[in-house]
């Protein structure tokens, strides 16, 4: 199902609604993502098409590097793999969400048959993190995050460059705002990691 999209630039991501049409099953939205590989997409749980706005370069820089230091530790660790920001993960609740960065336990992955692995696995990541930019509505970022809590995340990090501000949500439910911290890390769910945040902000 190709799409005639136009972008406008916006603090909000643009949502589709497809009710009360029958929403899509997963192997449609997969194929739909495909075929409009030039955008990003997310599904909510009530079936709606979000369409992600693109980062700016600031943003992707950012990013980047929160990529590399995670990968670095992930490498060295050797328990989990990591997945970028272009990844999409099929959530236990229907929606189909991708985090800016995620990590997941590489015993939990293996158990993933490997036809599903090339799709959208169905899958909430062990640590997810969420890196807000210009366009992103921060009120929506953390309703998302509770999303990867509720279905099973360990942990998540929603890091707001904009404030300077840090959101950790472990696994428990409650939400933890840092102002202006140096560092992040968790033990035990990322042992022997720390984030450094000077290059973040």
């Amino acid at each position: 199902m190709k799409a005639q999209i136009v972008y406008t630039p916006r603090t909000r991501p643009t949502i589709i609604k497809l009710h009360p049409a029958t929403p899509m099953s997963d192997q449609q939205f997969f194929e739909f993502c495909q075929a409009n590989a030039d955008y990003r997409f997310e599904r909510t749980a009530h079936g709606e098409i979000v369409i992600l706005s693109p980062t700016g370069s600031e943003s992707g820089n950012r990013n980047a590097n929160l990529t590399v230091q995670v990968g670095i530790w992930a490498e060295r660790d050797g328990t989990g793999l990591i997945f970028d920001s272009s990844t999409g993960f099929t959530l236990p609740n229907g929606a189909v969400r991708s985090p800016d960065l995620a990590w997941i336990r590489k015993s939990r992955w293996d158990a993933i048959p490997p036809e599903q692995r090339k799709k959208f696995a169905p899958i909430c990541p062990d640590f997810v993190v969420e890196l807000r930019s210009e366009t992103d509505d921060l009120a929506m970022l953390q309703v998302k995050m509770q999303e990867y809590i509720n279905n099973g995340a360990a942990l998540g990090w929603l890091i707001d460059p904009l404030e300077k501000q840090v959101y950790v949500y472990p696994s428990d439910g409650s939400v933890q705002q840092l102002n202006a911290p140096l560092t992040l890390s968790d033990d035990p769910v990322l042992p022997g990691f720390v984030l450094d945040l000077g290059k973040i902000w």
